[in-house]
């Protein structure tokens, strides 16, 4: 859950994350403060901070900054995280099983992030997606009540149909072991604008509030598709089951991508096998976990 937010350190993460773009471009002070529109002189003094930690270093040449040894220790940190190597040599092992792409997802705070993904090229739009409907059911199914209804509320905070049908879909989900997505790449980009628009940092007319909630909810009508044994074949943007942690809450998502229309036993095929997969990652991190546990 989002807190208050720290602008000086908003400002430090802004420049790692600036300098960790793919891509073979190098970026100079001055490109740097105009990129994320700081001062030259907070630019100055964090880029200084940064170099003197080696979380970044400047070229003496080209005067470019790129990030430095310093950050090694943290980056080794994040891959020895459990849950994470294991899945991701599974998106492999699943790509290979079905021919489709698969991946990995991360939860941060109210975003989404896919971490890895197997067998292609990402259609997702950016790095993160909004936690909230129809993106992240895998999480909400398994997350505490009070989490649950607030990922609810973020596509239904009025209407009370859409919320009581999200509840019984995550409810059907955690059921299942595994969710269905049907939200297509071009879907996705559209809701995404949806939230981009609707994030409250410019003052919108009613009228045009009112057709982003309209649109908000029929994105999230289209995510879950109808799962029952004699619907035909639906398009299927994943097929995605939690690793849980040793809380019950979901600490990442497996899942594989169709982006074809499927039928039901197909679906429920992939579904049953991303279980075992995931089923067997959080059972393995779990007794490692407890392994490392001091005793007495």
């Amino acid at each position: 859950m989002r807190g208050t937010m720290s602008a000086p350190t908003s400002r430090v993460v802004e420049i790692i994350e600036l300098l960790a773009r793919p891509g073979d471009t190098r970026l100079r002070y001055s490109d740097i403060a105009r990129e994320l529109g700081l001062t030259q002189a907070t630019t100055h003094a964090i880029l200084t901070t940064l170099c003197d930690r080696g979380w970044v270093i400047r070229d003496l040449v080209d005067k470019t900054f790129t990030l430095g040894p310093g950050l090694v220790p943290v980056a080794a940190a994040v891959n020895t995280r459990p849950f994470v190597d294991e899945a991701r040599v599974a998106a492999v092992e699943l790509t290979a099983e079905f021919g489709y792409a698969a991946s990995v997802t991360e939860k941060l705070g109210d975003s989404l992030q896919i971490t890895a993904f197997e067998g292609g090229e990402s259609p997702w739009p950016g790095d993160r997606i909004p936690y909230a409907p129809p993106f992240g059911a895998g999480f909400a199914a398994w997350d505490t009540d009070a989490e649950r209804q607030a990922w609810i509320q973020r596509a239904a905070s009025s209407n009370a149909a859409i919320a009581e049908r999200l509840a019984d879909t995550l409810a059907r989900i955690r059921e299942r072991g595994f969710d269905v997505d049907g939200t297509s790449p071009a879907v996705a980009r559209a809701a995404n604008l949806v939230g981009t628009l609707d994030s409250g940092a410019i003052a919108l007319p009613q009228n045009v509030r009112e057709m982003l909630d309209r649109l908000r909810v029929e994105f999230t009508t289209m995510g879950f598709p109808d799962d029952s044994a004699d619907s035909p074949n639906q398009p299927v943007a994943a097929v995605t089951a939690p690793v849980l942690d040793r809380h019950g809450h979901t600490a990442l998502l497996l899942a594989v991508h169709p982006l074809v229309d499927l039928p039901p036993r197909r679906v429920e095929t992939i579904g049953k096998r991303l279980i075992r997969a995931t089923a067997a990652i959080s059972g393995r991190a779990a007794g490692s976990s407890r392994s490392r546990r001091p005793s007495g």
